[in-house]
């Protein structure tokens, strides 16, 4: 067996996937003295983050595989509990893929990693090659912290990302399981389902949301408005007006605020951002 190879995570990481950002001191010890296994030897990461694979990605992949083979080596560590197995670390779809292209062996490489390094290379892997869904990558965030001891600072820094998008991507976990499944269908962005949080009645507004197809700047006019009596200076937000200004937006295709007073008087915005969008204005106002 040739001996292994010490790097720092960042840069062993990088070698094998391709540029990664993120950074770390500790060592990854780099085998590479086998080339192939059987597809049969290899089982599924327990830490990976991705729950959900795309389907049609999955075929396309496999479509390339059957005509290319595996050009990038699925990473890998020895399953301790199962001695001449093999945990896959990053690489999962193309293992998969792999197997409904009807391969029966894979190329690999083996990382000496223990399970706090296996999860943060699995996330890392994801993320940086093909995003995770927010409330997946949300969920390997809480893993890092609630299994490893990870604060979020400390995620911000090894996922070379700013510490309040680690925090405000971890509280959408707080939202009901129904709001969260919405998020993770696709139905929901990020930024509709924030402004939702710690809010009783989040489900009947994400529902709304979804039917509306309120941009995520309505959504925060919406909760304002669900809010009940507003602060002194605040203005309360009719929710017919709100409506009303959404269907504008989204036939204009441009941002619109409706002011409306007590009394019913007001003023109606229309904000465009080049000549083109200000003719478009221009001659839907003209018109007899």
């Amino acid at each position: 067996m040739s001996p292994t190879k010490k790097k720092g995570l960042g840069r062993g990481l990088t070698a094998l996937f391709g540029d990664q950002k993120p950074e770390s001191k500790k060592s990854v010890k780099i085998n590479i003295s086998r080339n192939k296994v059987s597809v049969a030897d290899l089982s599924p990461n327990k830490y990976q983050p991705r729950i959900h694979f795309d389907k049609e990605k999955l075929n396309e992949l496999a479509n390339s595989i059957k005509k290319n083979g595996i050009i990038q080596p699925i990473a890998v560590r020895e399953d301790k509990e199962d001695p001449g197995r093999y945990q896959i670390i990053a690489g999962e779809r193309r293992w998969l893929a792999a197997q409904q292209a009807g391969l029966h062996e894979v190329p690999i490489v083996i990382l000496d990693l223990d399970d706090n390094e296996a999860l943060e290379v699995a996330i890392v892997e994801n993320i940086q090659r093909d995003d995770l869904n927010i409330i997946e990558e949300a969920k390997g965030y809480q893993r890092l912290s609630d299994e490893f001891g990870y604060d979020h600072e400390k995620i911000a820094n090894f996922m070379s990302k700013s510490r309040s998008h680690i925090s405000n991507t971890l509280r959408l976990l707080t939202l009901p399981k129904d709001v969260i499944g919405l998020i993770e269908e696709g139905n929901l962005t990020a930024g509709q389902a924030r402004p939702l949080i710690g809010l009783p009645s989040a489900t009947n507004i994400a529902e709304e949301i979804v039917a509306k197809n309120l941009s995520a700047r309505s959504v925060e006019l919406l909760v304002r408005s669900k809010k009940g009596p507003q602060k002194t200076g605040q203005i309360k937000i009719d929710s017919n007006i709100l409506d009303v200004q959404n269907r504008i937006q989204q036939n204009l295709g441009l941002n619109v605020n409706i002011h409306n007073k007590k009394n019913n008087s007001g003023k109606i915005t229309i904000l465009y951002k080049n000549l083109e969008q200000f003719e478009l204005i221009s001659n839907l106002l003209k018109r007899n």
